[in-house]
C-alpha cells in the first residue's frame, strides 16, 4: 500500500508540475505575442500578398523595381514626432509549385524590419500556374503573422492579382470580416481593367474592411527619371557599405546579402540603385542583429558581451577601448555619408518633380500602395511626409 500511495503521490506531483509548467509556458507565449505592444513604440505593419501565377510576371517585376521607392516614402513616417517601426511581410499565392493542401499559398517572409531579406525574397519569386484563392491567403496571413494588438498601430494588407476574388475554399467575406475584427485593413489591387475588378468582387473585398480598391496595368515598366545627383549618391552608397561591421554567427552572410541586394537593385538601372541607397541612409534601414554600428545604438549595448570569435578578425585582438573607438569612428563616418545622401536626395527630389511628365503613369503598383497608405495613415495619426 505504501508503494501504491507513493506511486500515486508521484503521479499527482508530476501532474502538478506539468500543469504549472504548461501555465508558465502559456504565459511566456502570451507575453511574446504581446511584446510588440509593450515597448511603447508605434508600428506600421504591411503584408504584401502577391499573385505568382503565370500571368503575373509584370506584377512581380514592378514589386522588385519599386520596393525602394515605397520604403523611401515610409521612411518619412512620423507619429507624434516619433519614428514608427516599419515591418513588412511577403506572401505568394496562386502558384502551382505550392501544395493544394495549403491553398497554393506560401509565407515567403514574416513581418520583419530586415529590408534586405524582403528584397532577397522578392527577387527569388518565380511565377507558375495556377489557382488564386484570395480569401484563403488573407485568412492565412491573419493567422500566421504577428500582428500588433494595439488598435493605434497601422496594419495593412495589400493583395494583388487578376482572377475573381471569389475563388477558393475560404469565403472572402468571412476572411475580410476577420481582418476588420483584428483592425487590419485590406486593400485590393486588381491587375487589369478597373470595372472588371469591380465585377469580380475586388472592390467589395476592400470595402468590407474600409480599405481601398485600385487597378493597375501590371505589364507596364517602371519609368525612372535620372538626375545630376545620381552618380554621387551611387558612389556614397559604396562608401556606406564599408561602415558596416558584421558580428555574430550570421554577420558575414548578412553583409554579403546587403551587397547582393545592391546588385539586384542595379538590375533595374542606376536610378533604382540610388533609390535603395536613399533607403539605406534612412532610419528604417536597421541591421542591429548583425551590424555593430546599429547594435551600438541600443541603450544596453555592451561590446564585452559579444564573444571574441563572433567579432570581425580586425577587432579580435583589440582591447575594449580600442573596439569601442573603432565602432564609434565607423558610426561617425556612416552618419556623415547618410547626411550627404539625404541632402543630395532633397535636391534630386526637386529635380525629379520639375522634370516629371505632365501625365505620369498612376496605374502602377507603388502608386496604388502609396496613395492609399498616406490616407489610411492619417486615420491612425501617422504622418507620411
Amino acid at each position: 500500500m505504501k508503494t501504491l500511495k507513493f506511486r500515486h503521490f508521484r503521479v499527482i506531483t508530476l501532474t502538478a508540475i506539468l500543469s504549472v509548467f504548461t501555465h508558465c509556458t502559456d504565459q511566456v507565449k502570451s507575453q511574446q505575442q504581446q511584446s510588440s505592444n509593450d515597448d511603447g513604440k508605434r508600428r506600421i505593419q504591411i503584408a504584401l500578398l502577391l499573385d505568382t501565377s503565370n500571368s503575373m510576371d509584370g506584377l512581380i517585376d514592378q514589386a522588385k523595381s519599386q520596393l525602394w521607392n515605397i520604403v523611401n516614402e515610409l521612411s518619412g513616417a512620423r507619429c507624434g514626432g516619433d519614428r514608427p517601426i516599419l515591418q513588412i511581410a511577403l506572401y505568394e499565392y496562386g502558384n502551382d509549385n505550392l501544395p493544394y493542401s495549403e491553398g497554393y499559398i506560401r509565407m515567403v517572409t514574416p513581418l520583419t524590419c530586415d529590408l534586405d531579406e524582403i528584397s532577397k525574397d522578392l527577387f527569388e519569386l518565380r511565377t507558375n500556374g495556377g489557382s488564386e484563392f484570395c480569401g484563403e491567403v488573407i485568412s492565412t496571413a491573419l493567422k500566421q503573422l504577428g500582428w500588433s494588438k494595439s488598435i493605434n498601430d497601422l496594419q495593412l494588407i495589400y493583395i494583388a492579382g487578376n482572377e475573381p476574388f471569389t475563388q477558393g475554399r475560404v469565403d472572402y467575406t468571412i476572411a475580410c470580416a476577420d481582418a476588420r475584427e483584428k483592425h487590419v485593413v485590406v486593400n485590393t489591387i486588381h491587375c487589369g481593367d478597373f470595372n472588371e475588378g469591380i465585377k469580380t468582387s475586388w472592390k467589395h473585398g476592400a470595402d468590407l474592411t474600409g480599405g481601398c480598391y485600385a487597378s493597375i496595368e501590371q505589364n507596364c515598366k517602371t519609368v525612372y527619371i535620372e538626375s545630376p545627383y545620381d552618380h554621387r549618391i551611387a558612389e556614397l552608397n559604396r562608401l556606406l557599405n564599408d561602415t558596416y561591421i558584421p558580428y555574430g554567427s550570421t554577420g558575414y552572410e548578412k553583409k554579403e546579402m546587403q551587397s547582393k541586394q545592391d546588385e539586384n537593385a542595379q538590375q533595374y538601372g542606376t536610378v533604382n540603385y540610388v533609390n535603395r541607397a536613399v533607403s539605406k541612409s534612412s532610419a528604417v534601414y536597421d541591421n542591429r542583429t548583425w551590424d555593430l554600428v546599429d547594435a551600438s545604438k541600443e541603450y544596453d549595448f555592451d561590446i564585452n558581451e559579444i564573444p571574441e570569435s563572433e567579432l570581425p578578425a580586425e577587432m579580435q585582438n583589440m582591447e575594449t577601448a580600442e573596439r569601442e573607438t573603432y565602432v564609434m569612428n565607423k558610426s561617425q563616418e556612416r552618419q556623415e555619408i547618410q547626411a550627404e545622401i539625404q541632402k543630395l536626395n532633397q535636391q534630386r527630389d526637386e529635380y525629379i518633380e520639375q522634370n516629371m511628365p505632365a501625365e505620369g503613369n498612376n496605374s502602377m503598383l507603388d502608386q496604388a500602395i502609396l496613395t492609399t497608405l498616406r490616407n489610411q495613415a492619417k486615420e491612425r495619426n501617422f504622418i507620411i511626409e
